[in-house]
């Protein structure tokens, strides 16, 4: 679940600068059903500040919110204590509704300007995909608050299939609305939703390349096609970047280390029962796996205690890596690492190989790329 947690900060840190005619003030008036708590937290950038309003709704999920904005500016409404978020694109002046179920956040319903409108227009034509999503993700998050061995294992990974394949689904429907409509601010939108959040390089580069005109020269636009840069540094093909490492134990282990080796890289959590399974995978595959050709690295990216004290350390057999700085470390910027668990193939040549590995197929991916 930490990639749906992403989306949404990338909002914050992908702001359309857009100048305003002065006004009155916004207004935006909603009505949110299956809140569990009493008040909605609103967050958006003001300049470099990151500005946060607690807005009080009735027991009917309704309320009222005013402010002063300069610019186009995104304001994302955190719901049921920041478990889900919508997202309204807010000026100066205008009258803004929102509706919908806390429950289902892709489905929250937003008017009042061009954009609002062209994103809810959107949702309504892919209601049935959208909502078949977000009853998904909303049973992967029971399952991950349950997080227990009674979870059915076999369940959770067919539901994580089903919610691969809406997923493509719906970003194939964003890419042709974004090929219909390549000069509107929406498209950025789709865009931002669709594939910054893919492993997919060259889809991304590919919908940058239908735009036109003034959106082009937004600042949304040149972060986007800065991620798209990003992206292709640490895609399949693309040379390993150098990185620098510290084991449990403190010693440093850098990326020319493993010349002549495939190199396993594993990021995982501390919690999860998705990361748990990956562990025991791969030590089936690590088994049996020529050590001389094959090197594993494991990364703990999101632990709240440092050193990580976790029962699996002391039974991995290949290298641990408890990383201090967690999301914000070096490791996770230079291969934009989205979520855990994630595994990526280092070929003996010191090119990706394979992003996103499955950690049942280490051996077969080692085999074939070998054979080629």
């Amino acid at each position: 679940m930490v990639r749906w947690i992403k989306i949404w900060f990338c909002f914050f840190i992908l702001l359309v600068a857009v100048a305003c005619d002065g006004g009155d003030g916004t207004s935006i008036k909603g009505k949110i059903t299956n809140l569990e708590y009493p008040y909605i937290v609103a967050s958006y950038l003001s300049g470099d500040t990151l500005a946060i309003d607690t807005i009080r709704v009735d027991s009917r999920g309704r309320f009222v919110y005013k402010n002063n904005l300069d610019t186009l500016t995104t304001i994302s409404f955190h719901l049921n204590n920041y478990e889900s978020a919508a997202v309204v694109f807010a000026n100066n002046g205008e009258k803004i509704t929102i509706e919908g179920d806390a429950r289902l956040p892709d489905l929250i319903k937003v008017n009042g300007n061009e954009i609002n409108d062209d994103i809810t227009s959107f949702k309504i034509s892919n209601l049935e995909l959208l909502t078949q999503r977000g009853q998904l993700l909303e049973n992967l998050l029971r399952e991950k608050e349950a997080d227990s061995v009674v979870n059915n294992t076999l369940a959770h990974r067919e539901e994580m299939a089903k919610l691969n394949v809406l997923n493509h689904e719906l970003t194939l429907k964003a890419e042709d609305y974004i090929k219909e409509h390549p000069g509107k601010l929406s498209s950025l939108i789709l865009i931002g939703n669709f594939f910054m959040d893919s492993d997919n390089s060259q889809g991304l580069e590919r919908v940058l390349g239908y735009l036109e005109g003034d959106v082009t020269k937004t600042q949304l636009a040149a972060r986007l096609q800065s991620y798209s840069e990003k992206m292709k540094r640490s895609a399949e093909g693309a040379p390993v970047p150098y990185f620098k490492l510290t084991d449990k134990d403190g010693a440093e282990i850098y990326s020319y280390n493993f010349n002549g080796k495939y190199l396993l890289l594993s990021f995982i959590s501390t919690v999860g029962i998705e990361s748990r399974e990956t562990v025991e995978l791969l030590k089936n595959e690590y088994a049996a796996m020529d050590k001389d050709s094959v090197a594993f690295l494991t990364i703990y990216i999101d632990s709240d205690i440092y050193p990580i004290e976790y029962v699996e350390n002391d039974s991995i057999p290949w290298t641990v890596i408890p990383e201090k700085q967690s999301w914000g470390s070096d490791i996770v910027e230079t291969f934009n690492v989205q979520f855990v668990p994630f595994n990526l193939l280092v070929s003996p040549g010191q090119t990706i190989k394979v992003r996103n590995l499955p950690a049942q197929n280490v051996k077969t991916a080692v085999t074939s790329t070998a054979e080629k």
